[in-house]
């Protein structure tokens, strides 16, 4: 998929890997990939979609697609509050539950539709 709106892709889900252009791949799981959104972040990038999933289920993911862009101008806080309270929350809500592996494809695919659906709305915003 080509990449009009200047955005990277930040994931660990291997089809969206293939699916995508402007990917930032992590080797690791959904807590590996706040991280590495969240030190793009502080270095001047912003987000795009939510850093967690659309659902308190999604939270035992074990991929995650997180899509960013270079800041416009200024600084913009609430992006580093954002991402700052995501790895809070996600990291209480898994102390006691770990990724649901067995189903890992089918967060897979769920996953990349919601990364799907999150671009179409960023560029029906922006375009």
């Amino acid at each position: 998929m080509t990449n009009e709106m200047n955005y990277q892709i930040v994931t660990n889900n291997p089809t969206v890997k293939d699916d995508y252009e402007e990917v930032i791949f992590v080797e690791g799981g959904f807590g590996d990939v706040l991280l590495k959104v969240r030190d793009l972040v502080h270095s001047g990038f912003e987000l795009i979609n939510h850093p967690l999933g659309a659902s308190s289920r999604m939270f035992f993911s074990p991929y995650r697609s997180i899509a960013i862009r270079e800041k416009s101008q200024g600084k913009h806080d609430i992006h580093v509050e954002t991402i700052e309270n995501s790895i809070e929350n996600y990291n209480k809500h898994t102390s006691m539950k770990k990724a649901d592996m067995a189903n890992s494809e089918d967060y897979a695919l769920i996953d990349s539709e919601l990364l799907k659906s999150s671009l179409h709305e960023f560029e029906r915003i922006y375009n």
